[in-house]
């Protein structure tokens, strides 16, 4: 009786790789896709660069090409359009496309924590203290919000605030003068202002009275997400195994960067540095998307007025990934 057992066992274990075989073989997507960045190469992108350098999207069974966005650039437009498969977008973005009935959904969380911050001169102890002075702010709506939520989460008045609109010129117009504060990134413009001008303080949002959300998130639009979620999932695979392998080893993160994208090197390192904490900080797996956070994020979003309503997250967003 033991080799019919064993024919059997044989037979089954067969069948189970042929199974597993095929599924392989149906969730390899075999296309190329076109992923557009929210801003330049930068250290946040680390995990993009790394999983190309190591041809981890081919692993996949996808070409992935990566373009940085030109100044006359919609992302959201190149995604509803078909130009474009994948779009990392800032949060905020994400929820006044929705608003306007764009039908874009993120489906992997590119960090974990807000990226926002208040950057203030040495002498500005405490976000109260900015009562009377002036802050320099981008002119995007979710500046306004940062701003109040970070003034009012220490106790102070937002109302009191001179707000000067600088555009994207945060570290010109600090060390210039121009302005005693300035909405940035910490993990950017808060890098490089540590770098000539040690002893500015940030003020991070989560710090004062937002709930801690993804700051950036992969997005695809709705038809994509329909249609070709294969591709989808092995684009999410294949980042993920990105990122999980630059938190592994940043140094060769920085190298891919520097290769592909022409970055500075030191400069790299040190951003790299700064935000990994943030690249899994709270969850269990690179690039999870956690309702609770969400729920917090999106009640938060329209309390600041970002948004008229609170966004329907059930709808933004496709965690299953």
């Amino acid at each position: 009786m033991a080799r019919p057992r064993a024919l059997v066992a044989f037979v089954l274990t067969a069948a189970v790789v042929v199974a597993g075989c095929s599924r392989a073989s149906e969730d390899r997507p075999n296309q190329s896709a076109r992923l557009v960045l929210d801003f330049q190469p930068n250290a946040v992108h680390a995990g993009i660069y790394l999983a190309l350098e190591r041809d981890f999207d081919d692993a996949e069974g996808v070409t992935l090409g990566v373009a940085a966005p030109s100044s006359s650039t919609d992302s959201v437009k190149l995604l509803l359009g078909g130009r474009a498969q994948f779009a990392i977008l800032d949060i905020h973005d994400l929820a006044l496309a929705r608003e306007k009935g764009r039908d874009i959904v993120g489906v992997m969380a590119m960090v974990q924590r807000p990226l926002a911050a208040v950057i203030a001169q040495p002498q500005i102890a405490r976000p109260r203290d900015l009562e009377g002075k002036r802050v320099g702010v981008t002119g995007l709506p979710s500046d306004d919000a940062v701003l109040s939520s970070i003034v009012r989460g220490d106790g102070g008045d937002p109302a009191k605030v001179r707000k000067v609109t600088i555009g994207f010129q945060a570290v010109t117009a600090l060390l210039s003068h121009r302005v005693d504060a300035a909405t940035a990134f910490w993990n950017a413009e808060g890098v490089a202002l540590e770098a000539k001008r040690p002893g500015m303080h940030q003020f991070k949002v989560d710090d004062f009275g937002a709930p801690p959300y993804p700051e950036l998130v992969l997005c695809v639009s709705r038809e994509t997400l329909r249609d070709d979620r294969a591709l989808v999932a092995a684009t999410v695979r294949a980042l993920r195994r990105g990122y999980e392998e630059t938190i592994n080893d940043p140094e060769s993160a920085v190298e891919a960067l520097v290769g592909r994208a022409h970055v500075d090197r030191a400069a790299t390192a040190s951003e790299l540095d700064a935000v990994s904490p943030a690249f899994t900080e709270g969850v269990t797996r690179y690039g999870e998307l956690d309702p609770k956070a969400l729920a917090a994020w999106a009640r938060w979003e329209a309390r600041f007025g970002i948004t008229k309503r609170p966004p329907d997250i059930a709808r933004a967003f496709a965690p299953g990934f």
